[in-house]
């Protein structure tokens, strides 16, 4: 009887989760009008200034939720280059990442919703490769306090070629789903000729062999065939990418959906799962970065950045937060209707092309 329960629970949240993840942002915009401290900014000029940060982070989320990749890859250079020109004021490497993290941790726990719902997460591989990161997610975000701001900039630069790189030469028509003329039951069952799995999340099925042989059926009625095999090299490239997810904002979903897909996992159930991954090591590293400061300043530890929850630029999360999440539920229908492949080879140009002004910045060259 609880497990019934249990899987009408489920069914029910994924049935109305619109409701649920947009009553999130709702909550924590109410929150922080109400209990943010602001460090004395008030009024109506101090929590609009910032709005037409929205649809620049309505734009971005899409895009980076459609290719399963770090919103900060976008945020965090946009925040560099475009927001000074226009706000007339440049941020520090510190509270461009904490804003970076923060909006991109709630437009991804948001699109991970939307794909879990479509039956395109792996929650086995999703575990163990966050397990896997959590030590190096810490350690990224704890550096991040004390790296001076031109190896900051470098890094970021090397973090985007890379990561550039990578995307460009990824077969993104890898594990193309095989046709199915029957669809999946809407309820989470299934015909009896699909796989069908009654303790997996979202009404698609799927079917695991004591060998780690995966097939698994989407809410179309698609269907994937894979293996679990692969750990070792996807636990070197997101262990690195941890590091920078916690030290940048971003590196866990750019090198981690490469591992995936060189280890076999479809493009789709790839993204699906990276979701997951990044929004989970997002959020850590928000944390870190959020209290990190106080922390190791309690600890007597010299030399730290100083950050507080009041030094958070609140008036800029309460637009960029409800725009991740806007792009994080349209994304599924953007990589359902586009060609993910000309999206992602447009953001490794435009990666490349961000990383080679971040050298200069690094440089000296005064960009």
């Amino acid at each position: 009887m609880s497990a019934t329960r249990s899987q009408r629970l489920q069914k029910s949240f994924l049935k109305y989760q619109h409701i649920f993840v947009f009553a999130a942002p709702a909550v924590f915009v109410a929150l922080v009008l109400f209990a943010a401290p602001t460090g004395g900014g008030s009024g109506a000029d101090y929590w609009l200034e910032y709005w037409w940060l929205f649809p620049f982070f309505l734009l971005g989320a899409t895009t980076v939720n459609t290719v399963g990749i770090s919103g900060s890859a976008l945020f965090v250079p946009f925040l560099i280059f475009v927001f000074p020109l226009l706000a007339g004021e440049t941020l520090t490497p510190e509270t461009l990442v904490k804003v970076g993290l923060i909006s991109e941790s709630f437009g991804l726990s948001a699109s991970s919703i939307a794909f879990i719902q479509y039956g395109l997460v792996d929650r086995r591989l999703a575990l163990t490769i966050v397990v896997g990161s959590v030590p190096f997610v810490i350690a990224g975000a704890l550096l991040s306090f004390f790296i001076p701001e031109p190896l900051f900039h470098a890094a970021l630069g090397a973090a985007l070629l890379v990561a550039g790189y990578l995307m460009l030469n990824a077969d993104i028509g890898h594990g193309e789903p095989d046709e199915s003329d029957d669809a999946v039951a809407a309820d989470g069952g299934a015909p009896a000729e699909l796989p069908d799995d009654d303790e997996k999340l979202g009404p698609a099925g799927v079917n695991a062999t004591d060998e780690g042989e995966v097939t698994r059926v989407d809410r179309e009625g698609d269907t994937y065939e894979y293996s679990w095999s692969g750990y070792l090299e996807r636990f070197a490239n997101y262990s690195v990418g941890g590091t920078f997810q916690g030290l940048a904002g971003f590196g866990s979903g750019e090198l981690g959906i490469i591992s995936q897909l060189r280890t076999g996992v479809p493009t789709r159930v790839a993204i699906g799962t990276n979701h997951i991954i990044v929004a989970t090591t997002a959020i850590l590293a928000s944390l870190v970065h959020v209290f990190g400061g106080s922390i190791l300043g309690a600890f007597g530890v010299g030399g730290v950045h100083s950050l507080s929850l009041a030094s958070t630029p609140w008036n800029m999360v309460v637009f960029t937060v409800p725009a991740t999440v806007t792009g994080g539920q349209i994304a599924p229908y953007v990589s359902n209707a586009l060609d993910t492949g000309t999206i992602q080879k447009g953001v490794a140009g435009l990666f490349a092309a961000i990383s080679l002004a971040l050298f200069l910045m690094a440089g000296g060259a005064g960009i």
